[in-house]
C-alpha cells in the first residue's frame, strides 16, 4: 500500500452482516421466553461489534531509516541558519549572538542549532554568530565541538590544532573574535520570564563577564525574542513531514479507542496508555510526556483536573473517554486529544447530550481560530475567544500554545487552564507567521442523560499558520467520537 493511501475497504465483512441476521432472527422467533430473547438481542449486539470495521491496519505513513531522517533533519537546520536566523537577527538589532553552554547543560535553543548527530555540547560549546550584512551574511563560529556537517567555522587549540579548545583559550579567542569584529550589540540568553532565552547559566555569565570586561559587557543584551523567535518560526518545508507525523498520531489513537485494544469490563485506562507507548516505540517514535486516558462514567463523579492521580480505572459501556497523546521524530513534536464513547447494547451512536457537547467543543475550537491571527498577541487572542465564547454560553476554557521543536513550544500562549485572566509575559508574545499552535481547550456540558452531571470534553488538534497568515488545520480534526463496541 502507498504511503498515506487509504486501505481498500474489505467486502467480505458485508457480506457476513448480511447473511448473519438471517440465522439469528429464526433463532430469537423460535423461542418464548422474553429472558431468552433479550439474551439473544445482546448477543447479536455483541456480534456485530466483532464485525465491525477495524482500524486500517497499517499506518497511514512510516517513519523512513533513521540515516534518511538525519539528513532531512540536517538539510532543515541549513535552512534555518541561512535563511531565518538572518532575518530575526537584523529584526532584533542584535549584531552578534553568543549561545554558550556545556555539556549535560545546555542552552533550550542548543539542539535546534546542531543535527541530530549531536547528542550533546562538547566540554563547553560557545556558537558565535556574526551579521556582517545582507551581502556577506551571518558567519558561524564554533569554539568547542565540531563544524556539525560544513555547518560552523571551528577554533581549535591554538598551541596544537589536533586538540579541542582549552578552557582558557576558549575565552580569550571569544574576546579577540569580538574585538576584531567590534559589534554594536551582543545578544545573550538571558531572560527573566522565558524559559527559552534563559539558557545562559549564572556561572557561564560570571566567565562571560570576566573574560569581556566592562567594555564589551556593556554592549551586551538579553536576546530574548531571538531565540524564542527562532525556535517558533517553522519552514514551510516541515509541514509534509509534520502532516505525516500528524496522521501515525491520529491512526494510534484510532486503534486505542477500538475493540483492538478495549474490551468493555475488562480493559482499563492504564492499559490503553501503555499500549499507545510501546506501540509508538515499536514504530520508531518517542513519546515526549506519558499520554493519559480519562475515563468519565454515567453514575460516577469523575475528577476533571490535570492534577488529578489515580489508579487503574476499568472502561465500562456508557462511559466516555478522553486521551491525550503526543509523537515526537524529524526534532518535532505533535500533540493531540480526542474523544471515545463505548457504546451499550443497542446502541449505535452515543446519546444526543453527548454529542450536543463535543460539538460545544468544535465550536470552540473554531472561535480560536477565527481570533487566531499573525500580530495579535496570546492575550487578545483569548480575551476575544472568551468574550465570543460566552455570548454564545459556552462553559469552557482556552489554553492554546505554539508546538514545533518542543510540544509546548516557543511563542505566545493561549491562556492555562487555571489561568483565564491572561498569561503575564508569554501571553504578550505576538503570533508570527510560520508557526504552528496546537489548539487545547475544554469545555462542560450538563447532560441529560446524567440527571444534570457535566461531562467535560477536551480537544486537542494542531493548525498551521502559514506566510501569508492563513490558519488551516494540519490535518481534519476529530468530528465524532471515537466508538468503541
Amino acid at each position: 500500500m502507498a504511503p498515506n493511501s487509504p486501505p481498500a475497504a474489505s467486502n467480505s465483512i458485508n457480506s457476513i452482516q448480511n447473511a448473519t441476521p438471517v440465522r439469528i432472527r429464526r433463532d430469537v422467533n423460535s423461542m418464548h421466553d422474553g429472558t431468552v430473547k433479550r439474551a439473544t438481542v445482546t448477543t447479536l449486539f455483541f456480534l456485530a461489534a466483532s464485525l465491525a470495521p477495524a482500524v486500517e491496519p497499517e499506518p497511514p505513513y512510516r517513519l523512513p531509516p533513521l540515516r534518511e531522517i538525519a539528513r532531512i533533519q540536517h538539510d532543515w537546520l541549513r535552512q534555518r541558519l541561512d535563511r531565518v536566523l538572518p532575518a530575526l537577527m537584523r529584526k532584533h538589532g542584535v549584531a552578534m549572538w553568543l549561545v554558550i553552554c556545556r555539556e549535560y547543560n545546555e542552552d533550550p535553543v542548543f539542539r535546534a542549532l546542531v543535527p541530530p548527530t549531536t547528542f550533546a555540547a562538547r566540554r563547553r560549546t560557545i556558537y558565535i554568530f556574526h551579521d556582517r550584512g545582507p551581502t556577506a551574511g551571518v558567519e558561524r563560529l564554533a569554539l568547542g565541538g565540531g563544524s556539525q556537517g560544513g555547518l560552523y567555522q571551528v577554533y581549535r587549540d591554538p598551541a596544537d590544532p589536533a586538540r579541542e579548545i582549552p578552557d582558557d583559550a576558549q575565552w580569550a579567542t571569544l574576546r579577540k573574535i569580538i574585538e576584531d569584529r567590534k559589534p554594536a550589540t551582543i545578544g545573550i540568553n538571558v531572560s527573566p520570564s522565558n524559559a527559552f532565552a534563559d539558557g545562559l547559566s549564572a556561572s557561564e555569565y560570571q566567565r562571560l563577564s570576566a573574560a569581556l570586561g566592562p567594555e564589551w559587557m556593556a554592549r551586551t543584551v538579553g536576546a530574548e525574542a531571538l531565540p524564542v523567535e527562532y525556535l517558533s518560526v517553522r519552514l514551510p518545508e516541515m509541514a509534509g513531514t509534520y502532516r505525516g507525523l500528524m496522521q501515525a498520531a491520529h491512526w494510534l489513537i484510532r486503534r486505542g479507542f477500538s475493540n483492538e485494544v478495549i474490551t468493555p469490563g475488562r480493559t482499563t485506562n492504564q492499559d490503553v496508555i501503555w499500549w499507545l507507548r510501546q506501540q509508538a516505540h515499536t514504530l520508531g517514535y518517542e513519546t515526549w510526556f506519558q499520554p493519559s486516558l480519562r475515563v468519565q462514567k454515567p453514575q460516577v463523579e469523575t475528577a476533571t483536573s490535570p492534577l488529578a492521580e489515580g489508579g487503574p480505572v476499568v472502561i465500562n459501556r456508557g462511559d466516555v473517554l478522553h486521551v491525550d497523546f503526543g509523537l515526537g521524530a524529524f526534532g518535532l513534536k505533535t500533540d493531540t486529544q480526542h474523544m471515545g464513547y463505548v457504546l451499550r447494547p443497542g446502541e449505535t451512536e452515543p446519546p444526543a447530550g453527548i454529542k450536543a457537547a463535543l460539538a460545544k467543543a468544535q465550536r470552540l475550537q473554531d472561535l480560536v481560530l477565527e481570533n487566531l491571527r499573525p500580530g495579535r498577541s496570546g492575550n487578545q487572542i483569548l480575551a476575544s475567544t472568551l468574550t465570543a465564547m460566552r455570548k454564545e454560553g459556552i462553559n469552557g476554557t482556552v489554553y492554546s500554545h505554539p508546538i514545533g521543536d518542543h510540544g509546548h513550544g516557543a511563542g505566545p500562549l493561549i491562556g492555562l487552564w487555571d489561568r483565564q485572566e491572561g498569561v503575564p509575559a508569554l501571553g504578550d508574545l505576538p503570533v508570527l507567521p510560520d508557526t504552528w499552535f496546537s489548539i487545547e481547550l475544554g469545555i462542560r456540558f450538563a447532560l441529560p442523560e446524567w440527571g444534570g452531571r457535566e461531562l467535560f470534553v477536551g480537544m486537542e488538534e494542531e493548525a498551521q499558520i502559514d506566510a501569508a497568515g492563513k490558519v488551516r488545520w494540519t490535518l481534519p480534526r476529530q468530528e465524532s467520537y471515537h466508538l468503541i463496541r
